[in-house]
């Protein structure tokens, strides 16, 4: 018993970071480096052109899908919704940025649709989330070598569609936040069962959250929280009731994260 529990402390999956907030689990992935999506019993971690799918509670790989052939070369950031894990797709840091939504059975991992923004008016799709039957979609700009034509990190936007993709709504985000991205911008975006966005920016070890003003077209900053992540893409774990857990990840260390909120 006691070698047992020995192998699994050391276990490259099974990994816990005691310097975390309570509550916290890290799981060493090599493919950690762009996000990570979760469902009840899976987390997903997405990289540039693949998807691993592994088990929550012990860190098996269990399945993986590669895009290469298909076209596919930075996949964004992923959610589970209803069976079906969405993926913000983009053509980062090719000119003119173009976009598309690339939908999965999370059951087998199998590619099944797409929805394509084309060029799309906003910028770069980095991720997407659902709220009271809409979609939320952030579009990311950059600032220096990485700016459209014309535009900056100023023009990062949050846009809200109907689900026949029609647009409905849409925010930028306040100063502060944009000034904290530079010169990249936003990575990810989930909302929680608090009704608040929680928003990344590239590389930073933080979370910020937000929420929809009552007025006007600026997002409504409320606070910072620092977390043991890196920016990129992260993902509320919903199947956690009366907590918010969010997982996220660690380019640098190649690590998936879960995190108590407090």
């Amino acid at each position: 018993m006691i070698r047992k529990l020995y192998f699994l402390l050391l276990s490259p999956f099974f990994l816990f970071n005691a310097h975390a907030q309570s509550g916290s689990r890290e799981f060493q992935v090599e493919e950690a480096k762009q996000a990570v999506a979760v469902d009840a019993t899976h987390f997903y971690v997405i990289n540039n052109s693949t998807i691993r799918k592994y088990l929550k509670n012990s860190g098996e790989l269990v399945a993986s899908w590669d895009g290469t052939s298909q076209g596919i070369v930075h996949l964004n950031s992923g959610v589970v919704i209803k069976g079906k894990l969405y993926c913000a797709n983009s053509n980062y840091p090719d000119q003119p940025m173009t976009s598309s939504v690339e939908i999965f059975d999370t059951r087998t991992l199998q590619h099944t649709s797409t929805h394509s923004f084309g060029i799309a008016q906003h910028g770069s799709l980095t991720w997407l989330d659902q709220k009271d039957g809409y979609w939320y979609v952030g579009f990311a700009e950059y600032s220096g070598r990485n700016a459209s034509a014309g535009r900056d990190g100023r023009w990062t936007s949050l846009v809200k569609y109907g689900r026949d993709w029609r647009q409905l709504e849409a925010w930028v985000y306040p100063k502060n936040l944009l000034d904290r991205f530079a010169p990249m911008s936003n990575s990810g975006g989930t909302w929680g069962q608090d009704g608040l966005l929680y928003i990344t920016g590239h590389d930073h070890p933080e979370v910020y959250v937000l929420q929809l003003p009552r007025s006007g077209y600026t997002l409504d900053y409320i606070k910072t929280i620092p977390l043991p992540i890196a920016g990129q893409g992260i993902a509320m774990d919903r199947a956690v009731k009366n907590k918010r857990v969010l997982w996220g990840i660690n380019r640098a260390k190649r690590t998936v994260i879960r995190t108590e909120l407090e």
